[in-house]
C-alpha cells in the first residue's frame, strides 16, 4: 500500500531541514518495504511567489490527499510589507483549519548529551520529558470578530476574540488525558480562569472529563504560574494541556530547556490521525542557504509522522535512536555546540548525513 507523503519545504531554512529528513525517510522506507511516496507542493512565501497566494488550490489538493504532511517553515522579511491577511503565515493557519488539525503535540525531551546546552542547570533538566498538548485550529488566532479599525474619534484600534465552545475544549482535553494515560498520568491544564470568561469554560470542561480518566490526575496552573513553573522545575510537569495561545508561548519557553529550539519537533494531528509535522523553530532567514541549520527536530518530526500517522512505530523508533547515537558521538550543528575542543561542529547536509550513516548501521 503506498503512503503519500506532502514535502512543503517552505521558506528560509524549511528546504534544507526537509531535505534532510526526506534522505532519513527513505532509508526508512526501504528497510521497512514501505512504499512511501513523495511529492512536493508550495506553502508560505514560496507559495505567494508562484502562486500568489500562501495556500494556493493545488497545495491544497495535494494536501487533502496525502497520509502524512512534513513542512519546513513559513515566513521571512521580504514578505512583512504585505497586508496582514496575505502573509506567509496565513498559509499555515489556513492548512490547519482546513485539515481540522486541531491536535498539536510538542514533545520537549532533552537528550542527556545536550543537558550542557540548556539555558537551565543541568541538574535541573536532567531527564526532561514533557509534553504539551495545544489546541490548534480554536482561540484568539481564528476568533471573529478581528482587524483593524478606525474609531469615530479617529484613534485606531486592533482587536482579536479569544472564542472557544465546549466541543472545542472537550475533543482537545479527551486527547491529553488519553496521552498522560500512556505517560506518566499526570495532566496539568493550563488557564487564565481567574480573568478570562472563554477559560473560565475551559477548566470547566477540563473537570467534567475527570471521571472518564479516573487513572490520571488532573491539576490546573494559571499560565503566568506555568511558566514561571517551566523554568523553575520543569520536571514537576508530564503532560500540559493548553489553548492556541498560551499553547504557543509555553512550547516556545520549554523548547530552550532542550537546549535549543532546533531540536523541538512537533505534530498537528485530526481526528483521523492524518497530520501535518514540523519543527518548531522557524525560517531563520538570517542563515537560510548557509549549511548552518539544525536540521534534527525536522528529523524528529519525520518519526512522530512515522508513528502518529502511518502508524510505523520501530520506524520511528529506529530515527530517534539514531539521532541519540549521533549526538553521543559529539556531532553538533552550531546551535547545539557547548564545547567544541569536545565536540565536531557540522552543517546540515553533514548532520543529515550522519543520522542516515547511524540509520545504516542499525539496519546491518
Amino acid at each position: 500500500m503506498k503512503r503519500r507523503i506532502l514535502l512543503l519545504p517552505g521558506d528560509g531554512i524549511g528546504p534544507e531541514v526537509v531535505r534532510e529528513a526526506k534522505k532519513v525517510l527513505e532509508v526508512v522506507g526501504k528497510r521497512y518495504a514501505l512504499q512511501l511516496e513523495f511529492r512536493e507542493a508550495n506553502l508560505g512565501g514560496a507559495a505567494i511567489d508562484v502562486e500568489g497566494t500562501a495556500y494556493p488550490a493545488s497545495t491544497r489538493a495535494a494536501a487533502r490527499e496525502a497520509d502524512a504532511i512534513l513542512l519546513g517553515a513559513v515566513g521571512g522579511p521580504q514578505w512583512d510589507s504585505l497586508p496582514a491577511a496575505q502573509r506567509p503565515e496565513r498559509g499555515l493557519l489556513a492548512i490547519r483549519a482546513d485539515l481540522d488539525l486541531f491536535c498539536n503535540l510538542r514533545p520537549a525531551l532533552l537528550f542527556p548529551e545536550l543537558a550542557g546546552a540548556s539555558s537551565l542547570r543541568a541538574e535541573r533538566v536532567a531527564g526532561l520529558d514533557v509534553l504539551i498538548v495545544r489546541e490548534l485550529t480554536g482561540g484568539i488566532y481564528f476568533g471573529e470578530p478581528r482587524g483593524i479599525s478606525v474609531r469615530e474619534d479617529g484613534v485606531r484600534e486592533g482587536i482579536n476574540t479569544d472564542r472557544y465552545d465546549e466541543n472545542e475544549i472537550r475533543r482537545i482535553g479527551r486527547l491529553a488525558f488519553e496521552a498522560a494515560r500512556k505517560r506518566g498520568g499526570r495532566l496539568c491544564s493550563v488557564d487564565k480562569a481567574n480573568v478570562l470568561e472563554v477559560t473560565m469554560l475551559w477548566r470547566e470542561v477540563m473537570e467534567s472529563l475527570r471521571p472518564e480518566f479516573p487513572d490520571v490526575s488532573l491539576s490546573h496552573m494559571y499560565v503566568d504560574n506555568a511558566a514561571m513553573q517551566l523554568v523553575r522545575e520543569p520536571k514537576q510537569f508530564d503532560v500540559i494541556v493548553t489553548g492556541n495561545l498560551f499553547g504557543d508561548i509555553l512550547s516556545d519557553t520549554a523548547a530552550m530547556l532542550t537546549g535549543s529550539i532546533g531540536m523541538l519537533p512537533s505534530a498537528s494531528l485530526n481526528a483521523s490521525s492524518a497530520g501535518l509535522y514540523e519543527p518548531v523553530h522557524g525560517s531563520a532567514p538570517d542563515i537560510a542557504g548557509e549549511d548552518k541549520a539544525n536540521p534534527l527536530a525536522t528529523i524528529l518530526s519525520a518519526a512522530m509522522l512515522m508513528r502518529y500517522s502511518l502508524d510505523e512505530s520501530e520506524a520511528a523508533n529506529d530515527i530517534e535512536r539514531a539521532v541519540a547515537d549521533v549526538l553521543s558521538a559529539g556531532k553538533r550543528t552550531g546551535d547545539i555546540a557547548t564545547n567544541e575542543a569536545e565536540e565536531a561542529v557540522i552543517g546540515t547536509r553533514a548532520m543529515g548525513d550522519a543520522v542516515v550513516s547511524a540509520l545504516s548501521y542499525e539496519g546491518e
